[in-house]
């Protein structure tokens, strides 16, 4: 049993962010997340491992995927709420 499954979701963003490896800060708004996770084998139930997580940034009819670090995804998340 092998397989990567893909979760699919929105994160909004207050105010604009910055994320590492980012070029500069990204506007406001709300965003397309992808988490894409491995089945990890060997074990009694269903595990996963998450292996990416990928923001869509949509811009002027540009779209841009961009690998981002879950923490720092989660840290930005929490400044924007602050």
């Amino acid at each position: 049993m092998t397989g990567v499954r893909t979760t699919k979701t929105t994160v909004t963003f207050r105010s604009a962010f910055r994320l590492t490896g980012f070029d500069g800060p990204e506007p406001a708004g709300t965003y397309d997340l992808e988490v894409d996770e491995e089945i990890v084998e060997g074990n009694d139930r269903t595990v996963y491992r998450r292996i990416a997580t990928l923001l869509i940034l949509r811009s002027g009819g540009t779209t841009r995927t961009m690998t981002v670090n879950q923490a720092d995804l989660e840290a930005a998340l929490a400044r924007d709420r602050e």
